[in-house]
C-alpha cells in the first residue's frame, strides 16, 4: 500500500442514540428509493456454473420498461448529495475505531433476534407498509433457495441487510448506512459512480494523497486492503467475518453488495487480486436475488422459520453474536 491513512483522534466517543430522533420509516423509504435507482440502472445478467448460474426466479420480469435512473426522485439525489461529502477517510478511520472500541455496548442476540429487531425499524402498524422487514429478507432467501443454490448462500440472502441494525447503534445518519459505497483514500471514481458532481464538496477530493488514482493503495493489492465507506455492508461484513462459519464467497456478496461501480460498472478492477476475481462472480450472481426479489409473493414467517433456523445453526453455532 501506498502512504497510510491516519486518525489522531485522542478519543474515540461512542455516541448514545435515542430512538426517538431517528425513523426507520424515513430510513427504509431512502433505502428502497435507492434499490429502485439501482434497478433502473441494471441492463445484464451474469453467467457461470453452480451458485452463480443465471438466476431464474426473475426470467420473467421486464426489465426493460423502467425510467432511467437520471429521472430518479430528488430525496436520492440529495441524499448521495450528503453521502458523497461526508465519506471521508477521517469519518471512515473514526467509525471504524469506534466499532472497535471497548467502550462500544455490543447487543448480543441470535441471528433470529437480530431479524426480529430489524422488523422493528418500521412500525408494523404503519398503514404504508405492506411488508414486514423479516418478509423482504424471506424474499431474498426463498428466490435463492427455489433456484437450488447452496445452503449457505440462503443464509446470505437471508442476512444480508441485518447491517441495517447500525442504524439505531452508532450511525450519525442515514448516508451512513445504506446507498451505493466506494474505496475512500484514493480518487473518487467520476466516470462510474452514481451522481460524481457532488462529491465536489468532499475534502478528500482535493486531498493531495486521497485524490491521486491509486491514493493509499497500490495497483492489484486486494479488494481486502480496501477502505470502502461505511455503512450496513461493511459492518455487517465485520461481525459475520468474526462471528460465522460462512464462506468467502458469502462475506464478499455481504460487504460488496452496494459497490455498484466495482460489481456492476467495472470500477476500480486495478486493485484487484487473484482472489478478487472468484469473488466479483460471487458478488454478480448476488445481484439478481437482492434487486429483484422485494415483487415476489409475501412468505410466511412461521412456515419458513424452522428450515432457517437450522441454517444459522449450521454457519453460526454458537448462537449467539455480538452485533
Amino acid at each position: 500500500m501506498a502512504p497510510a491513512a491516519t486518525f489522531d483522534d485522542k478519543e474515540v466517543v461512542v455516541p448514545v442514540v435515542s430512538k426517538a430522533v431517528k425513523s426507520g420509516r424515513e430510513l427504509e423509504d431512502i433505502s428502497d428509493a435507492i434499490d429502485e435507482v439501482n434497478v433502473l440502472k441494471d441492463q445484464s445478467t451474469t453467467d457461470g456454473p453452480a451458485f452463480n448460474e443465471d438466476s431464474r426466479f426473475d426470467q420473467e420480469k421486464d426489465k426493460t420498461q423502467f425510467r432511467q435512473y437520471d429521472d430518479a426522485c430528488d430525496r436520492v439525489k440529495n441524499f448521495y448529495r450528503e453521502q458523497h461529502e461526508k465519506q471521508t477517510v477521517a469519518y471512515n478511520l473514526k467509525a471504524r475505531a469506534r466499532y472497535n472500541s471497548a467502550s462500544r455496548k455490543r447487543d448480543s442476540m441470535t441471528v433470529w433476534e437480530a431479524i426480529e429487531k430489524l422488523n422493528t425499524l418500521i412500525d408494523e402498524s404503519d398503514p404504508d407498509t405492506e411488508l414486514s422487514q423479516i418478509q423482504h429478507l424471506l424474499q431474498s432467501a426463498e428466490a435463492i433457495r427455489r433456484d437450488g443454490k447452496p445452503r449457505w448462500m440462503q443464509l446470505t440472502g437471508l442476512i444480508h441487510d441485518l447491517g441495517k441494525l447500525l442504524y439505531f447503534y452508532d450511525a450519525e445518519g442515514q448516508w451512513d448506512v445504506v446507498g451505493d459505497t466506494f474505496p475512500v483514500g484514493c480518487a473518487f471514481d467520476k466516470e462510474r459512480i452514481i451522481y460524481p458532481d457532488s462529491f465536489s464538496s468532499n475534502p478528500d477530493d482535493s486531498h493531495p494523497v486521497y485524490s491521486t488514482k491509486f491514493g493509499i493503495y497500490s495497483p492489484g493489492c486486494g479488494m481486502d486492503n480496501i477502505m470502502l465507506s461505511w455503512g450496513h455492508d461493511e459492518y455487517l461484513y465485520h461481525v459475520v467475518k468474526e462471528q460465522s462459519l460462512l464462506p468467502a464467497e458469502s462475506l464478499a456478496m455481504i460487504r460488496y453488495h452496494s459497490f455498484y461501480p466495482w460489481h456492476k460498472e467495472g470500477a476500480y478492477r486495478e486493485l484487484m487480486c487473484d482472489k478478487d476475481h472468484k469473488m466479483l462472480e460471487a458478488v454478480k450472481a448476488f445481484n439478481p436475488y437482492d434487486l429483484y426479489s422485494k415483487s415476489d409473493g409475501i412468505p410466511s414467517v412461521d412456515e419458513l422459520k424452522p428450515y432457517y433456523m437450522e441454517l444459522i445453526d449450521e454457519f453460526f453455532p454458537q448462537k449467539t453474536v455480538h452485533w
